[in-house]
């Protein structure tokens, strides 16, 4: 059972609190002995409310807050239950704070390395574009008869040569014509045993020649390339002669001179866009060497067998596609001391031919070029050697051998 507990005894008289002494005299004060010490004082220290807290205690003490619909307030209690109807979140609600406004969303930290590595990624792809294509190329390129080879393919500014336009996306757009394209030196000088008006005179005619090998249209739409044989001496002339009559992969006409089959390929022009120089220096004994480096650009559009091979293949032939093919010719001219040498006076004696082409078909020795149009036409040899730049003049032309790509044309 509760045990009562004993009432304290009361203290005397003065010493009573609230005794009948109306004045107080001789009272004495409770909290006289009161000692408030540090850790009293900072818990008693009062936290007044803060401006909003106090401006909405105001005004939700006569207007309690309304909720909008769809929100909750941190005070509201737990949805009630078996409520039918009840709005569902299409989206997980955003959390929100003591005052009912949405925290802000956590931002997505892994978005920022993504688009550092999707940036790097593009401007390794701009900055190496050209690699690219050449990839490209190198893959799903054509194929030559010759180091350089390349299909028709795009060029680089997406311009397509056309009968209208033939050199459109090509750097030959900006080259000379014919042997404009051809730069001799300013002022020739005397070597050997020729004073400077005979250097002069023979740089005339190795140019000449050039024009007669490459430039004619006759000779470029397939005729035998008479003036050019006239123009060289008797032993360069049977060798010439002999590869156009009995050409073979290892006398090979075209490393003389420029012709296409024109049944197969038919050029849209003239025209033919060059550049190039001749160089002179001393044999050493007395005589001169001229070193012709020219590189050549034909256009070109399917002649009546290729149009054929394309209408059996594909239904119809595109008689109007246009395509280039790129040569570069690097001879080697001599003319030797007549005080030493026999020499056929005025004629033309070369020492060696290094030959490339870009766009023709690789492993046909009849003594033409054979540039390649529609490809579904004539796959020809998978290319087998390496991928050049055929307009590179910087680059030693490769010379024979394995069939290679070339990057554009």
């Amino acid at each position: 059972m509760p045990i009562a507990e004993e009432p304290e005894p009361r203290p005397a008289g003065g010493d009573e609190p609230n005794g009948s002494d109306p004045s107080g005299a001789g009272r004495k004060d409770p909290f006289a002995d009161l000692v408030l010490d540090e850790e009293f004082v900072r818990s008693a220290t009062v936290k007044e409310q803060s401006g909003r807290t106090r401006m909405l205690s105001a005004r939700w003490k006569h207007t309690p807050p309304v909720d909008p619909g769809g929100r909750r307030s941190v005070n509201d209690g737990p949805p009630a239950r078996g409520r039918r109807f009840r709005r569902k979140p299409v989206r997980p609600a955003r959390a929100v704070d003591a005052w009912g406004d949405p925290r802000p969303r956590r931002r997505l930290e892994w978005r920022t390395p993504l688009y550092v590595l999707l940036t790097v990624a593009v401007l390794l792809v701009a900055l190496n574009i050209d690699g690219l294509k050449l990839w490209y190329s190198t893959h799903f390129g054509y194929a030559s008869d010759h180091p350089v080879s390349a299909s028709p393919a795009a060029e680089r500014d997406g311009r397509q040569p056309t009968p209208d336009h033939p050199w459109a996306g090509s750097p030959a757009e900006d080259w000379a014509a014919g042997t404009d394209g051809i730069e001799l030196p300013k002022t020739p000088r005397a070597t050997g045993a020729f004073g400077a008006d005979e250097v002069a005179a023979r740089l005339q005619s190795v140019r000449a020649y050039l024009a007669a090998a490459h430039l004619d249209p006759k000779v470029v739409s397939g005729g035998r390339p008479d003036a050019a044989l006239a123009m060289l001496d008797g032993r360069t002339r049977e060798a010439a002669a002999a590869s156009l009559d009995h050409p073979s992969a290892t006398s090979d006409p075209t490393a003389w001179f420029t012709r296409f089959d024109p049944r197969e390929a038919v050029p849209v022009t003239d025209v033919v866009k060059v550049r190039g120089r001749i160089d002179v220096t001393a044999d050493g004994e007395n005589g001169v060497l001229m070193r012709a480096d020219v590189s050549y650009v034909y256009a070109l559009r399917p002649g009546p067998k290729t149009a054929d091979q394309a209408a059996s293949a594909n239904g119809s032939a595109d008689l109007a596609e246009t395509v280039r093919t790129i040569v570069r010719q690097v001879d080697t001219f001599h003319f030797y001391d007549p005080a030493k040498y026999q020499v056929d006076p005025g004629k033309l004696a070369i020492d060696e031919t290094v030959e490339s082409f870009g766009n023709s078909t690789c492993g046909r020795y009849d003594g033409f070029l054979h540039p390649e149009f529609d490809r579904s036409t004539r796959p020809g040899p998978v290319p087998t050697g390496p991928t050049t730049d055929p307009y590179d003049r910087d680059r030693v032309p490769p010379g024979t051998g394995n069939c290679g790509s070339a990057s554009r044309t």
